[in-house]
Order: C-alpha cells, then structure tokens, then sequence
C-alpha cells in the first residue's frame, strides 16, 4: 500500500499533481528509490583524478562521497561518513592523498576505503597496567569505509549503493547508450571548468527542464534568435525503453537559420530579429567528425540519464550536468565543462567561449535556474493543484518533432511505476 498517497486526475501523467514537488515525504521515498537502490549516480570524469592519490568530494543523492584513484590506479568511490562516529570527515573538493584521516578521532583510511589505522586500539599502558584499547574481537577489516559499486564507460565515472544494480550499459539501454557513445567515444577526456548554482527548486524540474524541447525556441532569445534550438528544426525525441532517460536531437539550419519555415519563428516574442552580436565568435561553430550519426549531423544533443545527470553537446560545448538534491526544494547544480585531449588549442578555445552560453550566468542557461524557482514558488503555495503536460497529446512514445511533451509523461510513467509500488 503506499504509504503517501497522490492524487492524479488521470491514470496517465499529463497532469501532475504539484504535491510531486512539495511533499517532503515523497523526497525521502524518491531518495532511497531512485538514487539509494536499483539505480547509476553520475559522479564524475576520470579525467577529475587523473594520477594515483587523487580525490574528488561529491554527492550520490543526499550523501556525500568521494571519488578516489588509488595507487594501484584503479577508480574507487566511498562514502564520507567515517566508520566511528560517522563524521563527514573530507571537507575539501579535490586534492591528492595517500589516506583519508577523520579529524575527529583520527582514523585513518586506504583510498579504497579500508580502515588502517585507529589510535589507541590497543590502549595505553599505565601505572604498569594497560587501560581502555577497542575489544579484543575488534577486526578493522569490518570497520571500513562505505564502497559503492563503480562502473566506468567512455571516461565517465558512475557509482551506486546498491551491490546488485543491474549493469551500467542495461540501465542506458541501447538507444542512450548510442548519444552516450557518440560523445564519450574513447577519445581522453580533458576538464576545462567548473559552474556550480544553487537553485531553489524541486531537482526534478532540472530534469523536466531537459526533457523539455516546447520551451528552448520560446523562452531563449539566444536559441531562437541565432538557430540553434528552434522548433522547426530538424529534430528527434528518444528514450529508454523505461522512459526513464531521454535524448532531445537537434540540428541547426544553415547560416544560423532554422530548417522549416522562418515565419513560424519570427511571431515568437523571443525573436529578436535585430539582435547582433558584439563579437561574432560565439558562433564560430566547427563541425566535427564525432558528430556524425548515420546520415544526421546533430548539432545539439541533450541527454538526461534519470535521475541525476545531463550529457550536453550544444554545437561546440560539451559538458556534464550534476543534479545533486539538498531537500524537496533546491538542489545544487554542477557543470563541468570538458573537451578531448586531441583537441587543437583553437577548438579549446572554441569550447570555452561556447560555454558562456551556460552555467549559472549563461546566456541561456539563466532563464532555465529562473523559470524553476518561480515554479516552485506557485507549488509551494498551492500544492493540491496540479500541471498539464498534454502538448502532443497523452500517451508516451518517440517522435520527430519537438512540439511535444512526451519526454515527461515518459518520465512521469517511470515515476508512478517506482514510487507507486
């Protein structure tokens, strides 16, 4: 029986209830059955620790953890809660260590996360006697580190707590798993930066926001004005067979124009058609050899692996998504922006300069963080309502066109599956 019910009008998800973003019970239900069990967290790129002693702090979730590359080379990831007391005992973001010490008591760590060392394990000898010590059953090999299964593929680094997850590649399946392999195609991957934003609202609306191809072409006067997110461009919907994960498809039209008819663009508010750009290499766009699909050039690829990461190619720019939940309002939303160790300087360059087009400040990317807070605004204030996602119609399935919001219902079909159960 669930134990937190929801009202839905409808047996589809066309409508759903706001009481999806507000109610702080779902959030912990949604925690340990979408990113604690049955489930791939992203984590990061192997390329964030590249020699052996290296560490990247992050979350799975709500709990934070460590990404680690022992001596022996091999990718590890760890919870940060210390086997003691269950300090949070790594504080910085990155660095390079031979052991992880809880400043607490002073355990001591391997990078894979055994424990080592513990002070006073034995006690301390006084007044010809010795006192206190752990007892003699005490085994360090049962007090280590929390380890999360760790699958890697094309660079990219993903662990989950649940030891009997099916398989990395089985949780994209075949049609992600084609985008996910056309970006992270082998080549080593090379970070170029970081964007890290707080936005104060339901994480998953970030993910919604992705899946969501009806907005880009009305509230970007970027994407609309310079072609690179229109309707009327040739485009393609995909999704896992689930309908969990989803790839929106875009190819931008010659000359910065969009492929189908430009009067169906131009009454679009956000077209500014005497828009000009004060310097012209924000659309310095190289195509490249990876982009082929077939006899498609894609010019943008979104990729949302539910439920906590986006893998984007807009034109030139590639980077990671991190959705990284801090209750049922806000989350923390990491970019990281990267590019390909055979890159020429001028196309690293390229990469970066792309990149203002996102991030907290982007010139996209603003309108996106905006438009989520004030819908959670409206949801706080009137849970028992509830929104329409019926554009295209009720049901679930791909299509070649983006005047439509399949991709949430689909969503939303995988959520009722999971939490309704």
């Amino acid at each position: 029986m669930n134990e937190h019910p929801i009202h839905w009008e409808t047996p589809g998800t066309s409508r759903v209830p706001f009481a999806v973003y507000t109610d702080e019970a779902l959030h912990k239900k949604e925690l340990e059955r979408f990113f604690y069990k049955s489930h791939w967290s992203y984590v990061g790129l192997e390329a964030e620790v590249p020699n052996p002693g290296d560490f990247k702090r992050t979350v799975v979730g709500e709990r934070s953890v460590i990404m680690t590359r022992a001596i022996d080379g091999q990718i590890h990831v760890v919870e940060n809660v210390c086997a003691h007391r269950g300090m949070q005992f790594c504080r910085e973001r990155h660095g390079n260590k031979k052991e992880f010490v809880c400043p607490y008591h002073q355990w001591s760590y391997t990078l894979k996360g055994d424990l080592q060392g513990v002070p006073f394990r034995r006690g301390v000898r006084q007044d010809g006697k010795v006192n206190g010590g752990m007892p003699a059953d005490f085994d360090p090999k049962d007090h280590g580190l929390t380890a999360l299964k760790v699958a890697t593929r094309g660079g990219v680094v993903f662990a989950s707590f649940d030891p009997a997850v099916e398989s990395l590649e089985d949780f994209m399946g075949p049609t992600i798993l084609k985008y996910f392999d056309r970006l992270f195609n082998g080549r080593k991957l090379v970070v170029l930066g970081y964007n890290r934003q707080r936005i104060p609202g339901n994480w998953k609306l970030m993910q919604e926001n992705i899946k969501d191809p009806y907005h880009p072409g009305l509230l970007h006067t970027w994407f609309v004005t310079f072609g690179l997110w229109r309707a009327d461009n040739k485009s393609e919907l995909r999704m896992d067979a689930h309908h969990r994960h989803a790839a929106m498809i875009s190819t931008r039209g010659s000359a910065g124009q969009a492929t189908g008819q430009a009067s169906q663009v131009t009454q679009v508010s956000s077209f500014k058609e005497s828009m000009q750009l004060h310097d012209a290499s924000f659309l310095d766009i190289v195509p490249e050899d990876w982009w082929q699909m077939g006899d498609q050039m894609p010019t943008a690829v979104m990729m949302t692996l539910f439920p906590s990461v986006i893998f984007q190619q807009q034109v030139n720019s590639v980077s990671t998504r991190h959705i990284q939940p801090d209750g049922h309002g806000a989350f923390d939303f990491v970019w990281t922006h990267f590019g390909f160790e055979d890159d020429t300087p001028e196309m690293t360059e390229r990469r970066l300069r792309q990149s203002n087009l996102f991030g907290p400040a982007g010139f996209v990317s603003a309108d996106d963080g905006e438009v989520i807070e004030f819908s959670q605004q409206a949801f706080e204030t009137k849970p028992e309502h509830r929104m329409l996602v019926e554009l295209g119609g009720r049901d679930v399935g791909e299509t070649d066109h983006m005047v439509t919001e399949t991709l949430i219902r689909g969503m939303y079909e995988y959520w009722r599956k999971v939490m309704e159960a």
